[in-house]
């Protein structure tokens, strides 16, 4: 299986999507869309300090009232945040990612974040191995 290196090389956008702890919700919820995105890795400079996502939203602000355009991020975040490096494979990431019932993994490297995969990556991914092992056991076969 690949690595989460590999994934990270093969994502549309390279960059690290990220929003500040004092911004307001309102400015995740705009980057969310404008990249059709679930999650935003807070960060304090460089330091991860938290993952903003459509679920919080839901149970942190509308769900209690708040307003979208006072309530900062840091109020509203995951701040128990796991990560995975980038040697990890996509099979590791997969445990982690269910065992913990997250949707998205930081990838971190030298304490800094590298990129971040979704669910959705790791099941597209574990999808395509699985079919090209079964195509190669196939050819095996027919051979």
């Amino acid at each position: 299986m690949k690595t989460l290196q590999q994934l990270l090389d093969g994502k549309k956008y390279k960059e690290v999507i990220s929003i500040a702890p004092h911004r307001p919700v309102f400015d995740a919820l705009v980057i969310l869309a404008e990249y059709k995105i679930g999650a935003l890795v807070v960060l304090d400079g460089e330091s991860l300090v938290g993952i903003f996502s459509e679920r919080d939203y839901a149970r942190e602000v509308i769900l209690k009232g708040k307003s979208s355009k006072t309530t900062e991020i840091s109020e509203v975040m995951t701040s128990k945040v796991l990560s995975a490096k980038p040697s990890d494979t996509v099979e590791f990431a997969m445990s982690l990612m269910s065992e913990n019932r997250i949707r998205h993994l930081p990838v971190v490297e030298s304490d800094k974040v590298i990129g971040v995969l979704s669910i959705g990556d790791l099941v597209k991914e574990t999808l395509t191995y699985q079919q090209a092992l079964i195509q190669q056991l196939e050819n095996y076969i027919k051979s």
